[in-house]
């Protein structure tokens, strides 16, 4: 028995694609329609995702524009995004929400970038969890007599070599979202 590579990287593959999706929700002062995407709304006595009940499109570089499908959902769908802390103030025009996005400050910027910092954090404890569990099931499987000592060193030092590059590729999205942020 041999420990997956392949299994461990699509764990790890699964805390970038994560970090990216959180990295999406932070506003960098222009407008993005993944700026939404974790926004529900309580429609139809449920709360739903507003890509269920609604389209969402960036006319403009600073207005988001939301096309709620139903005439009923529209004040929950407003409600749901100016309720979201995203800092924004949706307002309804017919079945349209707008959604403008202000000009951010120095200080939110500030702000943002410790926030994307804390998230690429979070995806690197994701994937040394992911190593750590890699590196266990090969101390098992050397104990259990199932690999010897010197395969169990070689796979742990691909499990590591994969490890580096993962946690490298999450340190060079947050620089990316950073200059983003800072609209350097």
């Amino acid at each position: 028995m041999t420990t997956d590579i392949n299994e461990l990287r699509r764990r790890m593959e699964g805390a970038i694609k994560s970090l990216h999706s959180e990295f999406g929700g932070l506003r960098t002062g222009r407008a993005n329609a993944s700026l939404l995407d974790n926004i529900q709304a309580e429609v139809y006595g449920a709360m739903m995702p507003l890509n269920q009940v609604a389209t969402v499109s960036v006319p403009e570089p600073r207005l988001l524009s939301v096309q709620v499908w139903d005439k009923s959902a529209v004040k929950a769908v407003e409600k749901a995004i100016n309720a979201a802390g995203l800092g924004v103030n949706a307002s309804a025009d017919g079945q349209l929400v707008r959604v403008p996005i202000p000009e951010l400050s120095q200080e939110r910027r500030t702000e943002l970038t410790k926030i994307g910092a804390k998230y690429a954090e979070g995806a690197k404890v994701a994937v040394r969890n992911v190593r750590r569990d890699g590196m266990d099931a090969l101390k098992k499987a050397e104990k259990d007599g199932d690999i010897s000592k010197d395969d169990h060193t070689k796979q742990s030092e691909a499990i590591q070599k994969l490890t580096d590059e993962f946690i490298k590729k999450i340190d060079e999205a947050l620089v990316v979202k950073e200059k983003e942020i800072l609209g350097n």
